[in-house]
């Protein structure tokens, strides 16, 4: 079952309960003032790392130029050993604001916490998803092909 993109903030505050403090609504209220974000796969052109709650929120409002989150699947956590980590697992749903073409991302975080905030979140997601909402399907088949576009 999917719920809406914006209920990304209550899913977090669901799956982190108690890690986060109860004054941090959103999920850019959720992250340390010096909280880091990282993107290991991130496609040329977009950041694999963000420091600093400022910086994370301009890249998220730049977000949204180029993909429109439609909706969000249920978050799968995954138990870790050290209490202030936590693994989940996610599907994001919408379409690439420019070429109309579907943006159905899987993702996977180790979110770190300390001290009520979110201090490190790595997200893990397919670079060729966001080429393709955001340059089209006949762009990355004709990289990943190698036949101009045609399967």
């Amino acid at each position: 079952m999917t719920e809406n993109i914006q209920s990304f903030s209550s899913l977090l505050r669901q799956t982190l309960g108690d890690r986060i403090d109860a004054d941090a609504s959103s999920f850019v209220e959720m992250m340390a003032e010096d909280g880091v974000m990282e993107f290991p796969y991130s496609r040329a052109g977009l950041p694999t790392r963000l420091e600093g709650r400022a910086a994370i929120a301009t890249h998220l409002m730049g977000l949204s130029e180029i993909i429109a989150f439609d909706s969000m699947g249920a978050a799968v956590v995954h138990p870790s050993t050290d209490p202030n980590v936590v693994i989940i697992e996610f599907e994001g749903f919408g379409r690439g604001v420019a070429t109309g073409e579907p943006y159905d991302q899987r993702y996977v975080s180790v979110i770190r916490t300390a001290g009520g905030r979110i201090v490190h979140y790595r997200d893990y997601w397919n670079p060729l998803v966001v080429l393709r909402a955001t340059k089209g399907a006949a762009l990355v088949d004709a990289l990943t092909t190698g036949e101009g576009g045609h399967a």
